[in-house]
């Protein structure tokens, strides 16, 4: 008998369960765009380190966005939302990026323009005829893949490709991926993508050979705001609701994470946010559900619908017959 479908995707902790023993704890990242400068650092980091082909030179005429989106050729893709500021909102003396002036989990709330890195720093749309504007808001966000608890990616790959690693992330093996394309309309988030020259699948690995040399990610060790922040996700999911806690205090009550909840439709992701705005904003789904999830129910009931055929054709067989 298959299993039910609702204890797949309940809380699990995908390691051990895709049968690591003695693994380590969960890896992951908690990405909080309320410290997001939108330097692209994580860009730029992980394109070298892994080697990934340039991409999002041509002006999209989207703001300060390059690249536009996840693909084959950026791992990392780091938005730029321009919107009019929330009613109500508390404006702070350099709140032109949308958020309390609050560099990595510990920093002060004044910490003034220093926090782009070079005293007298303004963020973009700051400037002639721009100096001192509160009206509006920049939302920015550093976006990667989930590296989903219940990823339907490895559901779907008829080659073993994609590999859940004993750090809980999911991971291509792009020599042994057929370029099917399965895992690509499997992603609930749309993350991953084909390379137009190969066809083959590519996505973020969270640098997988820098967690087994014991390092950090490298858009994680680039980030020079502790944006994106790597560790044990249960630490992480802590801190993160914590950070969500002092925002609220802060006069942000906009402030919400997104991905971390284990009972969610994917189990939790590998890959978490804190946003200051609805989900859609920022281009991501509002309700993402592992798509594989009702495949069980679906090959019960082929099974079953099998069995009804054959004993049918068996029934008609020995009537006939008789």
């Amino acid at each position: 008998m298959l299993p039910d479908p609702n204890s797949l995707y309940g809380p699990l902790d995908p390691a051990p369960e895709a049968g690591y023993e003695n693994a380590p704890p969960r890896m992951g990242f908690f990405t909080d765009t309320s410290v997001c400068i939108g330097c692209k650092a994580c860009e730029v980091a992980c394109k070298e380190w892994n080697g990934v082909p340039e991409s999002g030179l041509d002006l999209l005429g989207m703001s300060y966005d390059n690249t536009g989106a996840l693909t084959a050729n950026s791992w990392r893709h780091v938005a730029f939302i321009e919107q009019p500021r929330p009613a109500g909102h508390r404006a702070s003396p350099a709140d032109v990026l949308g958020a309390p002036v609050d560099v990595g989990p510990d920093r002060p709330v004044d910490a003034g323009p220093q926090f782009l890195g070079m005293p007298g720093a303004q963020p973009p749309g700051r400037g002639s005829g721009a100096e001192g504007r509160t009206d509006f808001r920049w939302l920015m966000m550093s976006d990667v893949c989930k590296h989903c608890t219940h990823a339907a990616c490895l559901d779907v790959c008829p080659t073993g490709s994609l590999f859940r690693t004993e750090f809980g992330t999911v991971v291509v093996q792009e020599d042994i991926c057929n370029g099917c394309g399965y895992c690509i309309s499997a992603c609930p988030y749309g993350v991953i993508d084909q390379r137009k020259d190969d066809g083959r699948a590519w996505k973020c690995t969270l640098c997988y050979d820098r967690l087994g040399a014991g390092m950090m990610p490298a858009c994680a060790q680039a980030c020079p705001t502790e944006s994106i922040q790597y560790g044990p996700l249960d630490e992480l999911r802590e801190r993160a609701a914590a950070r969500v806690g002092t925002l609220h205090d802060r006069g942000v009550p906009e402030a919400r994470l997104y991905g971390h909840d284990p009972n969610d439709g994917v189990g939790g992701d590998g890959a978490f946010f804190l946003l200051l705005d609805e989900p859609e904003v920022y281009g991501l789904p509002p309700d993402p559900v592992v798509t594989t999830r009702d495949l069980p129910k679906m090959w019960k009931r082929a099974g079953l619908a099998a069995l009804a055929m054959a004993a049918a054709t068996v029934a008609a067989f020995v009537g006939g017959s008789s």
